[in-house]
């Protein structure tokens, strides 16, 4: 029997990277599509590391259709697409939001046209919690009133819901919204983690910068939210647990389990930590003492949020595996891994 071969956009990054890993064990072929602005290619080499197998891969900006529309006349026989690739630091998009429109909605508009010409059967979005904006209650589920965003970052996750809700309304094509909440730690091997170009904004990568002395300290933003520490509160969800959602979530789709259009799923660990608390975990994992300061707030942020993933345990049969003990440990292995390749070069 034939594998099916599986588009994954932004498939050099952090989550695509191991979803790609998890699709390939799994049994898919898979194409990589990415324009690199906050990974590189070294993901692809931890890829065939773990796997053994050399993927096709496109270095393309998404936003440019022609270029785009090559992947799928070279593969007409895609199955699926898996679409990360997207621009995702709220703080950023507070400050570029026109980058951030631009670049999150035109790219997913050249996916949801691509889908429609060429009899794509199935499409996973990586959504995000931030389209919950800031939700007084929780947990929250998938039936939670969406209340305005916090960030443009937020906003565009929101739009891009609609969006596939429109186009795909009427089409061959099924699509699973997948609402992730804060996605961390690194895969067990080492041999792939959060690696972004630019300064990080998540913030375990900010602690284990810190740790080991890329940063000269941590700030944690904000110290007089109404939480238990006066710190955010956030569901810190494992890298590796995420990737293999999405291999669950299309094998759902691919099987014809599902009757909607277009479905949505919450995907956390369940439990809200609050950034102090993360610290607290690192240091207890790790025995590093962290150089942190306090700071002010920072735009976009929210309070606290964090998941009821019932829908997705009864659905798509997925349940988290690792807490955040797993997150700091897998974390701290993967910084100091990839500390000592940059000092051999």
């Amino acid at each position: 029997m034939k594998k099916k071969k599986i588009l994954v956009t932004g498939g050099t990054g952090y989550i695509g990277s191991h979803t790609i890993v998890e699709l390939i064990e799994a049994g898919y072929d898979v194409v990589c599509a990415d324009n690199c602005i906050n990974s590189d290619e070294s993901s692809l080499q931890g890829i065939h590391e773990l796997t053994g197998v050399k993927i096709p891969f496109y270095r393309v900006d998404l936003c440019d259709r022609e270029h785009s529309e090559c992947i799928f006349t070279d593969h007409p026989d895609l199955s699926g697409i898996i679409h990360f690739a997207a621009l995702k630091a709220v703080g950023e998009s507070v400050e570029k939001p026109v980058l951030y429109f631009r670049n999150n909605l035109n790219s997913l508009l050249n996916m949801l046209e691509m889908c429609l010409k060429y009899n794509i059967s199935s499409f996973i979005f990586s959504s995000s919690c931030t389209v919950y904006g800031d939700t007084e209650t929780c947990p929250v589920d998938e039936q939670t009133p969406l209340k305005e965003a916090a960030s443009p970052y937020g906003r565009t996750k929101q739009m891009g819901e609609e969006m596939i809700c429109d186009c795909l309304a009427n089409s061959k094509t099924q699509s699973i919204l997948l609402r992730y909440f804060n996605p961390a730690g690194a895969h067990a091997s080492g041999l792939l983690g959060e690696s972004p170009m630019n300064a990080p904004q998540n913030l375990v990568p900010a602690i284990t910068e810190a740790a080991i002395g890329k940063r000269q300290e941590l700030t944690v933003f904000g110290t007089d939210y109404p939480t238990r520490d006066g710190s955010c509160v956030r569901d810190y969800i494992h890298v590796s647990d995420l990737a293999r959602a999405h291999v669950l979530a299309l094998n759902y789709l691919l099987s014809g389990k599902q009757a909607e259009a277009v479905d949505i799923y919450n995907l956390g660990i369940g439990q809200g930590l609050s950034v102090l608390e993360i610290i607290q975990a690192f240091e207890q994992v790790t025995g590093v003492k962290l150089p942190y300061r306090m700071g002010d707030r920072r735009p976009g942020d929210v309070v606290a949020i964090y998941s009821d993933y019932s829908k997705a345990s009864k659905n798509l049969k997925w349940k988290p595996n690792f807490g955040v003990e797993d997150i700091m440990r897998t974390a701290w292995t993967w910084e100091q891994n990839r500390s000592m390749k940059t000092k051999s070069y």
